[in-house]
């Protein structure tokens, strides 16, 4: 790698020594999706002639970050990190979560700093999100050229050309582990289903992953219809998305997310749609053996609700009025008396008294200042985790065993002195920190305010520790026995880090094969 240049399918990269190590930032793997095509699955770049001078992270999608518009349409750009020495190196490569709707890959919390110490080739990508990404306009008249799963469609033309140029950077094509948290941990579920990049990686990572936020062509019209509300538009209007500034359209899109919950509880924000990208739903396609091979590691985070569930503008259901009319609307009414048992079995606070809606829902959830897990917030805190994550990750690991017996789960449970007193707990991304071993970050001072350095360090060397020895060798840790079913060993990171047999049978026969929204 002379003055760090190297040739790539798409034309020489020049990189940069920084702080130990080489950055290659902001390459291209896309053509820009503007213009003609918006709103179009990803185009491979064509080749250059010059010099790409990778020195600078490239725009980031458009969102709403912090209340304000921020990002560009042409942002479809990769990310390499890599030591200063080595060849044939292992490979981690990072998809960001954020819902399908926010996340970038220049975040500081995503940069791989920490993997690259240990030997690691690290890479990480942009993908589109929200309306230009992950909206589903196919079915709508005047657009029918639109495609579906523009998101979608750039992971997996990023993934691929990150195979194909692995060794040219010094990894080992042979030894490339994919990595994700939330939708990055849902995308990662997709990849295990996706044709299109079967045989590109040997093992994967799933952090609160949501294996089950698929939409068909027909239930992604709930979602769009509540966009045009927001827009105030309708459906003579959607032309109007070829020619208007995309950054107007997250008006819509946070309606949306205001009010998802409300029209149809239990449905999640727009993701990816069953389509020839993904032509069996993930969890299925596993079951069928789409992964063969694939070593994995899945887990969630003890209590992922606490994110979501909230009083008003809710993510998930707050309140037995919201649950009844979520197994209703999905021919569930008969779940009802188990679900009702399962997560709210005192006598004293019971189903008929959180019936009426405006009783179930201003006692939904206590205030973020106390601990989120008392009578009243508690149900709805534990049925979101359980129905969002805990639950369908564990379908994951049973479908994946079928076909691989390297399955290793995990539950983060770590509580901090600053997740009792702001009620989160162990919350959702609470893990992230100690993954990337980022103490500086300031989401890592929010996590551990009031903690030593000490608890910090340990759950870095668990966690982090773990993952690295995975991405290199495909064992996570010779204390932590594989996945063996609803019944079973589960690596728990805490202050003290341990496996522990849980025994999660009664939860999978509560949910038993329950389907929603797929219709």
């Amino acid at each position: 790698m002379s003055e760090y240049i190297i040739n790539t399918t798409s034309g020489k990269v020049k990189g940069y020594v920084r702080d130990g190590r080489i950055d290659y930032l902001g390459i291209p793997y896309a053509e820009a999706p503007v213009g003609q095509l918006r709103f179009k699955r990803a185009v491979p770049k064509k080749p250059w002639e010059d010099m790409w001078d990778a020195k600078e992270y490239g725009a980031i999608p458009i969102q709403l970050s912090d209340g304000k518009v921020v990002g560009e349409e042409d942002c479809l750009t990769i990310n390499v990190q890599r030591p200063l020495e080595g060849d044939k190196l292992p490979v981690f490569i990072w998809i960001y979560g954020g819902g399908f709707n926010t996340g970038y890959s220049s975040d500081e919390m995503y940069r791989g700093e920490a993997f690259v110490k240990d030997g690691i080739l690290f890479f990480c990508f942009n993908y589109r999100l929200n309306v230009l990404g992950f909206y589903d306009f196919t079915t709508y008249p005047g657009c029918e050229d639109f495609d579906s799963n523009c998101g979608l469609s750039d992971q997996i033309l990023a993934l691929n050309w990150i195979h194909d140029n692995v060794e040219a950077f010094g990894g080992d094509p042979n030894n490339i582990t994919i990595g994700g948290e939330s939708a990055g941990g849902a995308s990662v579920v997709n990849m295990l289903a996706c044709p299109g990049v079967k045989g590109i990686f040997q093992k994967a990572i799933v952090q609160s992953g949501l294996p089950n936020c698929m939409m068909t062509h027909q239930t992604a019209r709930e979602n769009i219809n509540l966009f045009l509300e927001g827009m105030r538009w309708t459906e003579k209007d959607l032309p109007k998305l070829r020619v208007e500034d995309p950054k107007m359209f997250l008006f819509g899109n946070e309606y949306v997310a205001k009010y998802h919950q409300y029209r149809n509880p239990g449905m999640f924000l727009p993701g990816p749609v069953q389509d020839d990208l993904m032509p069996v739903r993930p969890i299925d396609a596993i079951r069928a053996g789409a992964a063969e091979g694939v070593r994995l590691i899945i887990g969630t985070n003890m209590h992922e609700g606490t994110m979501f569930v909230h009083p008003e503008d809710t993510g998930f259901p707050n309140s037995w009025t919201m649950i009844t009319e979520m197994m209703e609307k999905n021919k569930h009414a008969d779940m009802i008396p188990q679900i009702v048992r399962f997560y709210h079995p005192s006598t004293d606070d019971s189903f008929l008294e959180y019936k009426d809606s405006s009783t179930s829902m201003a006692s939904a959830i206590p205030p973020l200042t106390g601990d989120a897990r008392q009578a009243g917030g508690d149900p709805f805190i534990r049925f979101a985790t359980d129905y969002a994550f805990e639950m369908p990750a564990v379908k994951v690991a049973q479908g994946q065993k079928e076909h691989n017996p390297d399955v290793w789960m995990y539950r983060y449970e770590l509580v901090t002195k600053a997740g009792i007193k702001t009620g989160w707990k162990a919350s959702h991304a609470f893990e992230l920190p100690a993954v990337f071993d980022k103490p500086d970050h300031p989401f890592t001072h929010f996590v551990y305010d009031g903690e030593s350095e000490k608890v910090f360090r340990s759950i870095v060397k668990d966690m982090h520790g773990d993952w690295v020895n995975f991405i290199k060798t495909g064992e996570p840790n010779d204390d932590w026995p594989r996945f063996e079913g609803a019944y079973s060993s589960v690596r728990i990171y805490d202050k003290e880090t341990r496996t522990e047999q849980l025994d999660r049978s009664r939860l999978m026969k509560v949910w038993g094969d329950a389907r929603f929204y797929e219709d």
